[in-house]
């Protein structure tokens, strides 16, 4: 399993180090030697699908991985706001509005195409040195940066009010829970992730993954 390219598909309530360690063990405890290992981009503890784990020198070509497109299926709820824009964060009622079918359209074309995203008060990105996530938990005041990113497709696969499920196809560093969150801020209604689950980046599809255990 040297300079391997190892495709998971990461369940639920673990990390993306979580599951890299876990493969670490495996593999060591079936060739008996450290193998090197490593991920190409993280999924929230809460969200599922695929991750591409790399092996040896493999992992030297990361960045190769992290610049590729992706696409998401995202289960949205309506009418609350999350402090970290997932199940795991504290809720806020913002409105009962019911949003139909052909607003929701209408806002979601309005994200397509190259867009500005603030990156989530909730994230791993860095902050004087700092990740943004432990600075929001430790009730730190600070800004995060924007960034471009591109917005390739979005299709509604159901909507059952408070719930919406939608794929969308969209560019490295793109933050589903953040588009959530501007869909609902745009609708006036709040919004929230409630399920994530990455499907695909670049060419490789959660088709070809193994699950942990099976792994």
């Amino acid at each position: 399993m040297e300079n391997q390219i190892i495709l998971i598909d990461k369940p639920t309530g673990i990390s993306s180090f979580g599951v890299v360690a876990k493969v670490r063990r495996y593999l060591k405890a079936k060739f008996g030697h450290k193998i090197k290992v490593g991920h190409t981009g993280t999924l929230d503890p809460f969200a599922t699908g695929l991750l591409i784990l790399l092996t040896g020198q493999m992992t030297k070509k990361s960045n190769d991985f992290l610049k590729l497109d992706k696409t998401y299926e995202a289960t949205l709820r309506f009418g609350y706001t999350s402090t970290t824009g997932d199940p795991e964060g504290k809720l806020e009622k913002i409105s009962n509005i019911v949003p139909d079918i052909n607003q929701i359209k209408n806002t979601i074309n309005s994200f397509l195409g190259v867009i500005n995203q603030k990156v989530p008060t909730f994230s791993a990105v860095k902050i004087n040195g700092q990740r943004a996530y432990k600075l929001a938990r430790a009730g730190k005041n600070f800004e995060t940066p924007t960034r471009k990113i591109t917005i390739h497709n979005i299709e509604i696969l159901n909507y059952n009010y408070p719930e919406l499920k939608i794929r969308c196809k969209v560019s490295s560093g793109t933050y589903i829970r953040a588009l959530a969150e501007d869909i609902g801020k745009k609708l006036e209604t709040g919004a929230y992730l409630i399920a994530l689950r990455r499907t695909s980046i670049g060419q490789f599809s959660i088709d070809n993954a193994k699950t942990l255990d099976g792994f």
